[in-house]
């Protein structure tokens, strides 16, 4: 019994180090579906009255679009698994801390606060109450009549 709860664990820390990955929807939470879906007819349009020939508009679309994806696929080869590291590196340190800086700090802070606090509170109801008290009980009496003279 014991094995088996040791290998589900063993299995359950694999799977999240090496889980299966998507290889048809690469974006599967949409980060950036506006942003970068750039195509031909966003970039490049001819108004109306000012045409090229069809010849030229044809040769042009697919130049564009075989070259951004040639472009693009170069690019990710050479530059995407050094910038994925460098990427993880630099998340994995903001990560590191939030984790071991951050959070101790705020709650360290928090914690001195809340002594402050208390010992705010008792100063403001020792002296401050009583002058405010007393302040409202000399002011009680004062009556204003508002008066619209014609």
């Amino acid at each position: 019994m014991a094995e088996e709860q040791m290998d589900l664990e063993t299995r359950i820390i694999q799977d999240i180090h090496s889980k299966e990955i998507d290889l048809v929807n690469r974006d599967p939470k949409h980060i950036n579906e506006d942003v970068v879906k750039v195509d031909f007819e966003d970039v490049i349009a001819e108004p109306e009255g000012t045409y090229s020939f069809d010849g030229v508009w044809k040769v042009s679309y697919t130049t564009f679009t075989v070259s951004k994806y040639w472009c693009y696929r170069l690019i990710s080869t050479l530059l995407g698994v050094p910038l994925a590291l460098l990427w993880g590196f630099i998340f994995a340190c903001i990560s590191f801390c939030h984790i071991w800086a951050v959070v101790p700090c705020i709650k360290s802070c928090l914690i001195e606060m809340q002594c402050v606090s208390r010992i705010y509170s008792l100063c403001v109801h020792t002296f401050c109450h009583p002058v405010f008290a007393a302040f409202g009980q000399i002011f009680s009496s004062i009556k204003v009549a508002l008066r619209k003279e014609a």
